[in-house]
């Protein structure tokens, strides 16, 4: 193991760096640019390689020009002789294009891993899939690595307060904020009601199930990309006089202008992994490495 090289696209060369740690091994040599027409630009610098290596690429923003790059970095590996390619990706962009609504409309994140399937790939890591069913796609092993174990050790060692309310801003997420909060010690669970509006597409918060008022809360979401539902969430939340206000989430993608919504929002503070690269500061935000656990994954 301590001869497999880890490479890194653009993406989240610090979260790859700290892979390679985590393995006792180090990152490949290689140079990332881009044409004068914008067309990416890869060069693998590395002259001794041997069969197996571990790809560590986000589909972040700039999704489309990460999704090539890692294409063109796996094929720049196969041309010098690798076989095998363990993928890590954090965050799986177009995971959540994983329906087809209406007639016309493409399968997005099949289509995406039908293009990763071009290279030979030993397995794929990634953390928390928006959809559990899109590892159906891909004929290799899939290993999907829970925030909420991560979320559970962090919270437990860190000795959470006993009358924490634990809270789902999403109904789909009922099941999974249970478990959590089982987890954490058979904390008090709450659900809060809401609707987007279809006249101007906001969200609107309907209401909490149970009374906050003088209590810690915590807010448990797998994904932050506008913000929207976590802003609205804690205004309520605060509206109905919660203590403190504390959110944690796997994946913020780091949209212009969500971190400072969220820094101006009700939330006292934010905790995030770093399956996407941090953007910019952020008064509020903490960030937990997935580093260890995906080295795990690589070795096991």
């Amino acid at each position: 193991m301590s001869k497999m090289l880890v490479f890194s696209g653009s993406s989240n060369q610090p979260l790859a760096k700290k892979v390679s740690a985590c393995l006792k091994t180090r990152l490949g040599k290689i140079k990332l640019s881009s044409f004068p027409n914008d067309e990416a630009r890869v060069y693998v610098k590395e002259k001794k390689i041997g069969p197996r290596v571990v790809l560590v690429q986000s589909l972040s923003l700039p999704t489309d020009k990460n999704l090539i790059e890692l294409m063109l970095i796996g094929d720049a590996l196969v041309r010098l002789g690798v076989k095998q390619i363990i993928l890590v990706i954090p965050w799986f962009g177009y995971s959540k294009q994983d329906k087809v609504f209406r007639p016309g409309e493409p399968l997005s994140s099949q289509v995406v891993s039908r293009m990763l399937q071009l290279l030979p790939l030993e397995k794929v890591i990634t953390y928390d899939l928006h959809n559990p069913g899109i590892a159906a796609f891909f004929h290799c092993p899939i290993v999907n690595l829970s925030g909420r174990r991560l979320f559970n050790n962090f919270f437990c060692n860190r000795r959470v307060d006993r009358q924490t309310i634990i809270v789902a801003a999403d109904k789909g997420s009922q099941a999974s904020i249970k478990r959590f909060a089982k987890d954490l010690g058979n904390l008090a669970v709450a659900f809060i009601a809401k609707e987007r509006s279809l006249v101007t597409g906001k969200i609107i918060m309907k209401g909490i199930n149970r009374p906050v008022k003088g209590l810690p809360v915590l807010i448990k979401d797998d994904l932050i990309v506008t913000g929207d539902t976590i802003v609205a969430a804690a205004k309520l939340l605060k509206q109905e006089g919660a203590k403190t206000i504390e959110v944690c989430a796997t994946h913020h993608l780091f949209l212009p202008g969500v971190q400072k919504r969220l820094d101006q929002s009700r939330i006292d503070r934010l905790w995030v992994t770093d399956t996407v690269k941090k953007s910019g500061a952020g008064k509020k935000i903490n960030v937990i490495s997935v580093a260890d656990r995906i080295a795990w994954a690589v070795r096991a």
